[in-house]
């Protein structure tokens, strides 16, 4: 009756049917209490996101495999509880106990097994030496493949991709990340933790990189399989929030992020320093500086935080900051020749220092790096880095008055619209429109129309003020205000929204993650835009269906 029972949940379980498949494996160990049944239910309520319970049942699962002899099955469910305990609820010491509990495990089996590609994958995980690491995952992909085993061939295979993107080899390495997700979509893979962790390392590099196109195209082809279960926890949620903020998805973005900071503070408070250095680029980018600065709060040693910082110093005019900040992070030689690494990290740093040198006036420094630049982004056979690099020398020939302007920034438009980034689209088009405001005048306004246009659809309030005064320089006429604001800016209209619904200050807080203080500065200036004497009165203007007159 419980091997019956066993198959059923099983087979919900693959069906993404978690109700029934926790029902069969509840009732099978009622009957018999075994390692597959503690196992199938640990799997139950993990994409029930009862995280704690699966990782018990999981530790369970081991003793029970290790008591009927069945080491491999033991070994993978100490791997799993690993992975929860460590990189889902955040207790990395505890973690690392099942892990080494799990590699204990499989290296007593026989060195020639397929034990011995779990090994691999465990040893690789802390090896500081990236070519060693790298020799580690290319055997362990060899052994996969050996022993048919997927879920070693296959996580090594990723994880053996995200090495390549990390020393510069981006094309080869995300080819590896799509073959592990196409091996996971069809199926191929049984190990829990294995489909997790292909998954958040592929969001991971995708962020890395800011390939937009490649993880909007495995979202969609993946859409049945994430429907299924809960991939990914908040790591790969906050990831994955860093790609939708920078395809211009900005509510599906904040969706992610908010979950994400959630999930960390419930289990892994330490990390969440991931998800809320995400949402500040948000804000940054929606022209909330006070939010994100509020949300960099502390994080100013986090590597995570160096970019959004620095562009947060620029944007408050505190451009001192900023040179300090991005040239101790990008410290080296302007002439070095390009370290492993350096495309994927610096760059990105680099074409932020440009925009800091030219703000301060200071052209001759601004080359200097914009030519570093141009070297680690011919490494990179990628558009993002392509695109930064040539906007980095248009603007330093609109600085100059030079006539190049026009040749490198259509390339960065090129390169942007290749890479589908909206926000660093419309830029792109608004130093257009300021190379051109002298030569073709007619030709600046439909970029710089083209620009607010672009920033008005983003709600990217700033840039917008930015692209109108640029206009009116022009003599262009200019709405007054964006469209669909009304009086209120999109986070007042948020507050009186959550107002109506009878919210307290506290739970506008939680909802949108901001502080009450700051819930408490949103509501005083709604009510006076509106002409409200208090909440009642707000609540009401809600019910009548006009929130922001």
């Amino acid at each position: 009756m419980s091997s019956v029972l066993i198959d059923q949940g099983v087979a919900a379980l693959r069906a993404g049917d978690t109700v029934t498949a926790r029902s069969a494996f509840e009732l099978a160990l009622a009957d018999t209490e075994s390692g597959a049944a503690l196992e199938g239910l640990a799997e139950a309520l993990y994409w029930q996101r009862d995280y704690s319970a699966a990782a018990a049942h999981y530790e369970r699962a081991y003793a029970a495999h290790r008591q009927e002899g069945n080491s491999m099955a033991a070994g993978l469910a100490a791997r799993t509880a690993g992975w929860i305990r460590g990189y889902v609820l955040g207790d990395w010491a505890v973690g690392s106990g099942w892990f080494a509990r799990a590699r204990t495990i499989f290296t007593e089996a026989r060195e020639d097994g397929p034990e011995h590609g779990w090994v691999l994958l465990i040893d690789a995980y802390s090896e500081p030496d990236v070519q060693v690491r790298e020799d580690l995952l290319r055997e362990a992909v060899t052994i996969g493949r050996r022993f048919g085993d997927p879920d070693i061939e296959f996580e090594a295979l990723v994880c053996l991709g995200c090495v390549l993107v990390m020393t510069d080899r981006v094309t080869e390495g995300l080819t590896l990340c799509d073959e592990g997700l196409a091996a996971a979509c069809a199926g191929e893979l049984t190990d829990l933790a294995t489909v997790e962790a292909i998954f958040c390392r592929f969001f991971w590099m995708c962020e890395l990189v800011n390939d937009v196109p490649r993880a909007d195209q495995w979202v969609r082809a993946a859409a049945e399989h994430l429907r299924r279960s809960n991939v990914v926890a908040a790591l790969c949620r906050a990831h994955y929030g860093g790609i939708l903020t920078a395809a211009g998805r900005w509510e599906e973005a904040e969706a992610e992020l908010v979950e994400s900071a959630r999930c960390f503070a419930r289990g892994m408070s330490d990390r969440r320093a991931f998800s809320l250095i995400r949402l500040a680029e948000l804000r940054l980018r929606q022209g909330d500086l006070e939010q994100a600065a509020l949300l960099l709060d502390g994080l100013d040693t986090h590597p995570d935080a160096v970019r959004t910082l620095a562009a947060l110093h620029l944007a408050k005019g505190e451009t001192a900051l900023a040179r300090d900040l991005l040239e101790r992070c990008t410290a080296g030689a302007d002439d070095a020749v390009p370290t492993a690494g350096e495309t994927t990290l610096i760059g990105p740093l680099l074409a932020l220092l440009v925009e800091v040198h030219l703000d301060q006036g200071d052209l001759d420094a601004a080359e200097r790096v914009a030519q570093r630049l141009d070297r680690i982004a011919g490494l990179q056979h990628m558009p993002y880095l392509r695109a930064v690099a040539a906007l980095a020398n248009g603007r330093i020939c609109v600085a100059r008055g030079d006539s190049d302007a026009r040749g490198c920034l259509h390339s960065a438009l090129q390169d942007f619209t290749r890479a589908q980034l909206p926000m660093e689209l419309a830029e792109t088009r608004l130093e257009m429109a300021r190379a051109l405001a002298t030569q073709s005048p007619e030709v600046a306004i439909a970029a710089a129309k083209a620009a607010l246009d672009d920033f008005e659809r983003l709600k990217a309030a700033r840039h917008a003020d930015a692209a109108g005064a640029l206009l009116r320089s022009l003599g262009a006429p200019v709405r007054t205000g964006p469209k669909g604001f009304g009086t209120l800016t999109r986070r007042e209209s948020e507050v009186l929204h959550l107002l109506g619904a009878g919210l307290s200050n506290a739970e506008i807080g939680d909802r949108l993650f901001i502080t009450r203080k700051t819930v408490e500065h949103h509501v005083g200036n709604l009510l006076a835009k509106l002409g409200l004497r208090n909440r009642a009165e707000a609540a009401a203007h809600v019910t009548r269906g006009n929130p922001s007159r």
